[in-house]
């Protein structure tokens, strides 16, 4: 049956386990690996600080690629090789100013 077992996956130098069914680790491997390289990818930027933040970051950019995968692919949902040049600049724009405003808030 598909039981679920403990796949050890390293996400930034950090080791995560996460229970999977045994068919699908490979699948959860290679995504870790993904996830691991957009967040180092971030990171290596030196604009984003923190892990949380670094985290937000490559899911909002894996989110965006993933829907310009699904528009373009006639419903398809497809990871994309890259995003779009700039998107991923303007996501980070975006992201600084709701939390600039955001410490706004907590100031005033």
């Amino acid at each position: 049956m598909n039981q679920p077992h403990t796949v050890t996956v390293k996400i930034l130098d950090k080791d995560y386990q996460v229970a999977c069914p045994e068919e699908q680790e490979a699948e959860l491997v290679v995504s870790a690996k993904y996830l691991d390289k957009q967040m180092r990818s971030i990171r290596e930027t030196g604009k984003v600080i923190g892990l949380e933040r670094i985290a937000v970051m490559a899911a909002l950019n894996i989110s965006y690629e993933l829907l310009q995968a699904s528009e373009g692919g006639e419903g398809k949902l497809a990871i994309a090789p890259e995003p779009a040049p700039g998107a991923v600049d303007s996501i980070n724009r975006k992201l600084d100013d709701a939390l600039y405003q955001l410490r706004q808030l907590e100031i005033g």
